[in-house]
């Protein structure tokens, strides 16, 4: 069985979060999301909308999941490729680049991102539809 990785917030999930994990569990088997905290979220300075448990709930029901696990630390990667097995770990080429470290514990595959869709996007366009 190959086994796959990818990680994120996947917060107001999307058609280019779909589309990333259903590219990604196409490299193999077995696809695991490591899904950022909400503490974590905090020291990246960064806020979602929807709390931890919310989105593990959200992406376990998505088809072309297999597992969910916290994300806690910038360093864990390492230890989930190893502790789970893991043949390739999958991130959207917003990120090439950044994890090529590790490659010495399994493939690193960088996939393009979908075009016009971001969660920042759609932050951006809330707040201007709600400004009228």
């Amino acid at each position: 069985m190959k086994k796959i990785i990818t990680y994120g917030t996947f917060d107001l999930l999307h058609w280019g979060h779909i589309n990333l994990l259903k590219r990604a569990k196409s490299y193999g088997d077995h696809l695991t999301v490591a899904i950022s905290t909400d503490e974590f979220n905090e020291m990246k300075n960064k806020k979602a909308y929807y709390s931890y448990e919310q989105r593990k709930i959200i992406l376990e029901a998505i088809r072309y999941v297999d597992e969910v696990i916290p994300e806690k630390t910038w360093e864990q990667k390492a230890k989930d490729i190893t502790e789970h097995n893991i043949d390739a770990l999958v991130m959207g080429d917003d990120w090439k680049g950044k994890f090529d470290h590790l490659r010495s514990y399994c493939d690193v595959i960088y996939l393009p991102r979908t075009a016009n869709i971001s969660t920042t996007k759609i932050k951006k366009e809330l707040l201007l539809v709600n400004a009228y």
